[in-house]
């Protein structure tokens, strides 16, 4: 049933608000005695917001809002100003769908651009893989012989070679030579040719190179490079390295579409990685090979984290959890889609070029995407609203009437006449702001929000790859450990997804965190012989990371306004590298004790998952626009406080 609305007169005109024209009994709270106890409902996709109206001997009107962000307004007994612009802005998804045509297509082509970045991302795992080898002999050999094995080259024995003992040879001039990974020794006088031997050696260092076995890599950049031996850190330090250029670009791109836009750098840094992920193929040097994966790390982390936020401002609170959470369901595709590639191409630099390739026709249409309507509301281009808001209702099969001036605040449309004519003014008059991360530690409040949302980024991605690189040890096809640890992600997010949308995001972030911080106590707990139940606890513990990991980034969203929600996402995701960087440290400390990894992480999840607890539930709010709104989140309203205090006002004003 439609409502009909009556209007309140005052001395200078009509007021500015509408109101049902719906009666009720005063309630006996208030005195003296409301002529008008009405509703007025807010352009919230979920809540609305209850306002008490009387009309007192004179004609003034007071609105007495139950959220704490308008008792300012209340204490100065001004009237009841509309929703913020980001609640208004809300209104689009009401009007012209949540996730209609328009926006499927738009976020499907987004995502597929996503899966470059989990290729890049663990790319370095088979191409820094280090195969079997051992020291080259300075002569053809002849005869080889390790334990009961024997053969004419070298080629035959090192599928073999566990590095335990030596590989003994014999070259075409008769010498006898003990061939290790890292050194060589000249056997002095040998009587016969066997693989004990008692007497004199002479040790050197692999002066005749090395030689790799090709049965599982036929060519890496280990093998091409030497990164062997006393520059086997070379190639160690190729990731972490990846990860520094990551969390670089984390920050310097997340801020950075706040500034300018979230469109052009999705089109410019997936521009990048397709250029530079085809130039990492033909480096000359190790050295070009870093910088280059370096720049793609940079680029690579600033798409994935601005498709968040675009992902985001594209669609509606009913589909937003589903949404953002099947980003990373993209990035875990390109984590198969790099084990798939790895198991069928054995040689580093056409792998390379195969993974670039891949979302490359992602470049055909994405300069076609239109900037969010909550980056161009924020930056007063309403124009450009108007234009984008027509198309999405063209597009969706649906009439739009909604206008870009009907998402203002009322005071912005100055009486009624549009801004859209004074656009150009009102931006010349009114400089921007400029935002940095210290804003995010505005208030103690957000200070402490802040602090908790980084503590999750972090432990989320610790959690990530200290489960990742341990399920390596588990045996087995490496090829089909790695698939099965992306495929293992995909149910985590839909079981994250379903729980989101029914308890909330903090009721499912904080228990997953504590979940993780259990099952690794337990891994710890249970004996080694246990095997299987080692394994499924260590499942048990990424399953239920990634369902952290995964809802953290919506979760900062909804958490941050929009005019600091990008950067938000990126020193989040700073933290989320530091995380990533930390991680190959952290499970290097199993040479002190097998278990002490887990037992980091175990720790830092369960406190930091008790912590998750003190931060807000977003489910059902609408985007914030303005750092107050932010900070209001979670606070409960004082209604019957805000409205005495109005109506003593009142009292003392009349």
């Amino acid at each position: 049933m439609k409502e009909k609305y009556i209007f309140f007169k005052s001395y200078s005109g009509k007021c500015n608000f509408e109101l049902p024209t719906s009666e009720t009994k005063i309630p006996e709270l208030f005195s003296p005695p409301l002529t008008y106890y009405c509703w007025t409902f807010r352009s919230c996709s979920r809540s609305c917001a209850p306002a008490l109206v009387r009309n007192l001997a004179g004609p003034r009107v007071i609105i007495i809002w139950s959220r704490s962000a308008h008792g300012s307004a209340v204490r100065r007994g001004e009237a009841h100003k509309e929703p913020s612009e980001k609640m208004s802005v809300e209104r689009i998804f009401d009007e012209l769908g949540h996730f209609q045509r328009f926006q499927a297509c738009l976020y499907f082509a987004a995502v597929f651009q996503a899966i470059a970045c989990g290729i890049h991302y663990l790319a370095s795992v088979f191409l820094v893989e280090t195969p079997n080898f051992v020291c080259g002999a300075p002569e053809n050999i002849t005869d080889v012989l390790y334990g009961n094995w024997t053969g004419s080259g070298l080629g035959e024995v090192l599928p073999v070679f566990s590095g335990r003992g030596p590989l003994v040879v014999r070259t075409s001039s008769g010498q006898q030579w003990e061939l290790s990974r890292c050194q060589s020794a000249l056997r002095i006088d040998p009587k016969d040719f066997t693989y004990d031997f008692g007497g004199n050696r002479s040790v050197r260092g692999c002066g005749g190179g090395f030689v790799f076995d090709h049965t599982e890599v036929q060519q890496s950049i280990v093998t091409d490079w030497d990164l062997v031996c006393d520059r086997e850190w070379l190639a160690k330090l190729c990731q972490p390295t990846f990860m520094v250029g990551v969390l670089i670009g984390a920050v310097m791109f997340g801020d950075i579409a706040d500034r300018v836009g979230r469109v052009r750098i999705m089109m410019f840094t997936s521009l990048c990685q397709f250029a530079l992920g085809v130039s990492v193929a033909f480096s000359g040097n190790y050295y070009i090979f870093v910088v280059l994966r370096f720049l793609l790390a940079m680029v690579s982390s600033g798409y994935l984290v601005v498709v968040f936020v675009y992902v985001t401002e594209f669609t509606g609170n009913k589909v937003r959890t589903w949404t953002s959470m099947h980003v990373h369901a993209a990035f875990a595709v390109g984590v198969m889609v790099v084990a798939l590639t790895g198991y069928l191409v054995r040689v580093w630099w056409i792998y390379q070029i195969i993974l670039s390739v891949c979302t490359s026709p992602f470049l055909l249409f994405c300069w076609k995407f239109p900037e969010t309507p909550f980056y161009l509301m924020a930056k007063g281009r309403y124009q450009e609203v108007q234009v984008l808001l027509d198309k999405i209702g063209r597009f969706n099969g649906l009439q739009c009437k909604l206008k870009a001036e009907d998402l203002l605040e009322p005071e912005k449309t100055e009486s009624g006449k549009a801004l859209l004519q004074k656009e150009a003014d009102e931006q010349s008059l009114q400089p921007e702001k400029r935002l940095t991360i210290l804003d995010l530690f505005g208030s103690w409040r957000m200070a402490g929000r802040t602090c908790t949302v980084w503590a999750i980024w972090f432990i989320g991605s610790l959690g990530y790859y200290v489960f990742s690189l341990g399920s390596v040890n588990l045996g087995g096809n490496q090829y089909m450990n790695l698939f099965l640890a992306g495929a293992v992600e995909i149910p985590s997010y839909l079981v994250g997804c379903f729980a989101m949308d029914r308890i909330g995001r903090k009721k499912t972030c904080a228990p997953a965190l504590i979940l993780a911080g259990v099952a690794c106590v337990l891994i710890i707990v249970v004996p080694a012989k246990l095997e299987s139940l080692v394994v499924a606890l260590s499942m048990i513990g990424k399953f239920a990371v990634a369902i952290a990991f995964g809802l953290i980034y919506l979760y900062t969203c909804e958490l941050y306004p929009t005019i600091i929600r990008s950067l938000a996402v990126g020193s989040g995701s700073m933290m989320c590298r530091v995380g990533s960087v930390v991680a190959p440290f952290c499970v290097y400390l199993a040479d002190v004790w097998i278990y002490l990894p887990q037992l980091i992480v175990g720790i830092l999840a369960f406190i930091i998952g008790v912590l998750t607890l003190l931060l807000p539930e977003t489910l059902g709010e609408p985007l914030t626009s303005t750092m107050e709104e932010a900070e209001a989140l979670g606070q409960k309203p004082a209604k019957n406080k805000n409205a005495a205090e109005g109506v003593e006002l009142n009292q003392t004003k009349a």
